[in-house]
């Protein structure tokens, strides 16, 4: 069982919101990684999708994206990206995601020797300046957080690994810790996953080893539009 990663599909089959309106990096970018995940994918092997995955606006549209996701092979495990606005009700995605298809919001995942958990993140500032709003949104998060890593501690066994999935950068443009990563610490987390970031001039680390934890940035963009692979066949 291999586990692979990445994030920011930003699908639109339901909208007209072509992503190569961003440059044209994006050009073909979903017929790219569809070519890449054929030729690495096994039915027996788990994909981990770090947020934005779909620009809908309404459940029943994304599920016509993560349908078309789901005709790769592999199970997918999915947390929330800020544009990911038709994530709402946690019951009703449960119900309408197809068979194969996982969400993780307060909670966890075990498949195999693996304990997946996580939330969506935001940014995390650099010195003093933060918005009352930003405080709040960032205590939100960290909660949720807090909440998943609970829940993934009583699934962990002798042997497993815990990977958390976050959309936004855990850390800043200075790579410092936060609350964020302190909390990936303290529960012994051995693998994060994120994405959010884009653009060719936006500074990031694609694999940051930050107190015996390994960060994977996995926007699709910043990766050649290829899932990153992070287990292989633990």
């Amino acid at each position: 069982m291999k586990v692979f990663c990445i994030s920011d599909l930003h699908l639109s089959l339901t909208c007209d919101k072509p992503m190569n309106i961003f440059g044209p990096t994006w050009d073909g970018y979903w017929e790219k990684i569809v070519q890449d995940w054929q030729s690495k994918v096994t039915d027996d092997d788990i994909v981990l999708i770090a947020g934005d995955i779909s620009w809908a606006m309404k459940l029943e549209d994304a599920v016509s994206d993560i349908k078309e996701i789901n005709k790769l092979p592999g199970k997918k495990i999915f947390i929330r990206g800020n544009h990911d606005y038709w994530w709402k009700s946690l019951s009703a995605i449960k119900n309408a995601f197809p068979e194969n298809c996982y969400v993780i919001q307060n909670d966890s995942l075990k498949i195999g020797n693996y304990v997946f958990c996580g939330t969506r993140g935001w940014t995390v500032p650099e010195g003093n300046n933060v918005s009352e709003e930003d405080k709040k949104m960032l205590n939100r998060e960290q909660q949720r957080l807090i909440l998943s890593l609970k829940s993934a501690k009583q699934k962990m066994q002798d042997g497993n690994k815990l990977v958390c999935m976050i959309h936004y950068p855990p850390f800043n443009s200075k790579l410092e810790n936060s609350d964020f990563t302190n909390l990936m610490e303290e529960y012994g987390v051995d693998k994060c996953v994120y994405g959010h970031i884009h653009g060719e001039n936006s500074r990031c680390v694609k694999l940051l080893v930050k107190n015996n934890i390994e960060y994977y940035l996995t926007s699709c963009d910043k990766v050649q539009n290829q899932l990153v692979l992070i287990y292989d066949k633990e």
